[in-house]
């Protein structure tokens, strides 16, 4: 997949079937947005193409109330490309962009991309200044410039739509097996293993340090956990049980930390070491403890229940 940012003059050639959107965590709703696109392309001929936007409109409208991402911009082009699309545009957001009008926003993208022949959006896609235009908006533009315009309805579970807000919401409260129900996969985050207090070594329980500062943080706890080396998608996998919070028990610190246990096994990985973890299963809000036997007791209780999680499945 080709990545362009704001420049797209450099752009392929040709026939192009673009989905627009945010699409922070490229969920299952997003996915049939993006699907359409790649379909169209596929049939008619043509390149794939996705438009997002850097940063969140909320950072530049709302900049006091900003909307949490749940995942970066590394994260969401990888996944948009495991999607078969071709073509990925970053479009910086700004108050200038902000102040296109409604009725100009197909003109403007036909001037900005004029290979474009399809437009891909969702049924509740609101665009142009002041968020007026809507569906109707777009194909009454679309027609008089000759790109087809394709509305995909939104992607249901237990009866309600799926959200980024709604799976924002699952997240902080800790309802990790639902949020990647809806997210199509297994929730994750990328860090570089560093040096820690190397308390749990001391209890027992060595742990991998990961710092990992998300805008959207889960639920403080405990979790079931795979952890694998960024980048190594058909190396081995490793089980673990996963603390992410404030540690109270041992320290004061305002900052959330993300410490892994792995479950079997030498651990593999070292300092330096670029891992990716996939958050599988919420197993306990986390607490604090009045000693370290009774942490070193509950963690091992931890132990037995991502084992068994694990051995479930």
């Amino acid at each position: 997949m080709q990545s362009f940012r704001d420049n797209f003059a450099d752009a392929p050639a040709g026939p192009l079937h673009l989905a627009i959107g945010m699409f922070d965590g490229v969920h299952l709703g997003h996915r049939a947005v993006i699907g359409s696109a790649v379909n169209a392309a596929r049939a008619g001929g043509g390149l794939s193409a996705v438009l997002t936007f850097s940063p969140h409109p909320s950072r530049i409208l709302k900049p006091d109330a900003p909307t949490l991402l749940l995942q970066d911009e590394a994260q969401k082009a990888e996944r948009v490309a495991a999607l078969g699309v071709d073509l990925l545009f970053w479009q910086s957001f700004s108050r200038e962009l902000a102040a296109v009008g409604a009725e100009e926003y197909a003109a403007f993208l036909k001037k900005t991309l004029p290979g474009l022949a399809s437009l891909h959006v969702g049924e509740n896609f609101r665009f142009g200044r002041g968020r007026a235009g809507n569906i109707d908006t777009l194909l009454t533009a679309a027609k008089a410039l000759g790109v087809h315009l394709f509305s995909i309805e939104r992607v249901r579970y237990d009866g309600e739509p799926i959200s980024s807000t709604r799976i924002r919401n699952l997240l902080s409260s800790g309802a990790m097996a639902e949020a990647n129900t809806l997210l199509g996969y297994h929730y994750s985050c990328d860090g570089t293993v560093a040096p820690g207090r190397r308390l749990g070594r001391t209890i027992g329980f060595p742990t991998l340090n990961l710092p990992w500062e998300p805008q959207c943080r889960p639920a403080y706890g405990v979790y079931a956990v795979r952890v694998k080396k960024q980048g190594g998608e058909n190396g081995n996998v490793f089980p673990g049980v996963a603390n992410y919070g404030l540690r109270p028990t041992v320290e004061s610190g305002a900052a959330p930390r993300l410490e892994v246990h792995l479950l079997a096994g030498e651990c593999p990985f070292a300092e330096g070491d670029a891992l990716r973890v996939e958050w599988l299963e919420f197993l306990r809000p986390e607490q604090k403890f009045d000693s370290l036997d009774a942490l070193k007791a509950q963690i091992a209780l931890d132990r037995e229940k991502a084992l068994a999680y694990f051995a479930a499945r």
